[in-house]
């Protein structure tokens, strides 16, 4: 069973309480300045009850922003963005790094009049799909546009406080969670998923060895006894899926790869040395692989960091996943623009 990400669990969680009558708030980071505790586009949820999914700091922001919804003090009717860390005293008070500010957009969902559009927002993540809303923040209506890829989340409005009026828009896409397909169980695989756990990948192995995968100790991953090009070709040819061959065994891992070249995954790689990196070259070339094909393949895979024992092997690759995410452009950042 796939493993919902993070937006995922708060959009679901929302749509819960909508449907359930509970008055509930969507809160959005959509700027920040110097550190932050939370990155831009962080989500969270709460309702009328004090329940809350998501994050948006450490903690304290989250307390003192449950505070003023429950009292009424801001988000009644309409969107409002609210500003923490404008002083040196607030920054102190809610635990910001220095300098650190957080602007947050935050909606009210008095009723059910958006439940449909959240759902359909639920169900193209889980459907691996991704779709772009647009929030008008004086009104409070959005639109939704089916799309195929991560755009920037973006703001638009010159603001300095709460309460100023103008125009404001908040455009952002949602999608699904980065996926990290490994083929083979072995040690690496094991160390690869619980880091990779940790830095929101939904993980699945795939290891026809039935005996091996009952030794699994890892919870949380998706695990798949079958071959692996039939285990990629079912859910994981999208361009948020990274793929790596671990297992040594070229009838294994070579199987794979050759599904693996032919789907739309960000990142495919195998373990080897640059003999046996060689090697499988040679042979997914006689296997009529096209040369731009086998180009896409990270072998021997992870950053050369001299790493020797499985932990090691296990950092220098999702280094290399990381570097690769940031530089494609594949990682949700900032693009924020004032429009004064």
């Amino acid at each position: 069973m796939a493993l919902e990400n993070a937006d995922q669990q708060v959009l679901k969680q929302l749509a819960q309480w909508i449907q359930n009558g509970h008055s509930s708030w969507l809160c959005t980071v959509v700027k920040t300045w110097g550190s932050s505790p939370r990155p831009v586009g962080s989500l969270l949820a709460c309702n009328d009850e004090g329940h809350l999914v998501g994050s948006l700091s450490g903690g304290c922001i989250e307390e003192d922003l449950l505070e003023k919804l429950q009292l009424g003090e801001m988000a009644t009717t309409a969107p409002e963005v609210l500003i923490y860390g404008v002083s040196q005293a607030e920054t102190e008070r809610f635990g910001l790094p220095c300098g650190g500010q957080l602007h947050v957009v935050i909606e009210p969902f008095r009723d059910t009049t958006h439940l449909t559009a959240l759902e359909t927002m639920v169900n193209r993540i889980e459907h691996r799909q991704c779709i772009e809303r647009r929030l008008d923040i004086a009104t409070g209506d959005f639109s939704l546009t089916e799309t195929e890829r991560f755009r920037h989340l973006h703001f638009e409005g010159s603001f300095s406080n709460a309460t100023e009026a103008g125009e404001k828009t908040l455009t952002q896409t949602f999608g699904p969670r980065y996926q990290l397909f490994l083929i083979g169980c072995g040690q690496v695989s094991q160390y690869l998923a619980e880091m990779a756990k940790a830095l929101d990948y939904q993980v699945v192995v795939c290891d026809p060895r039935a005996n091996l995968m009952e030794q699994w100790p890892i919870e949380g991953v998706q695990l798949i006894t079958s071959y692996p090009d039939d285990a990629i070709r079912d859910q994981a040819t999208d361009a948020f899926s990274a793929i790596i061959a671990l297992t040594h065994d070229p009838r294994i891992d070579d199987m794979g790869l050759m599904e693996a070249l032919n789907t739309d995954a960000y990142f495919i790689g195998a373990m080897g040395s640059t003999r046996t990196s060689a090697n499988r070259r040679e042979r997914l070339k006689s296997l009529d692989i096209s040369d731009e094909a086998i180009s896409r393949l990270h072998a021997p895979v992870g950053l050369p960091i001299g790493s020797k024992t499985p932990a090691e092997i296990a950092v220098a690759i999702l280094a290399q996943l990381t570097a690769l995410r940031s530089t494609a452009g594949h990682t949700l950042q900032a693009d924020f623009r004032a429009v004064s």
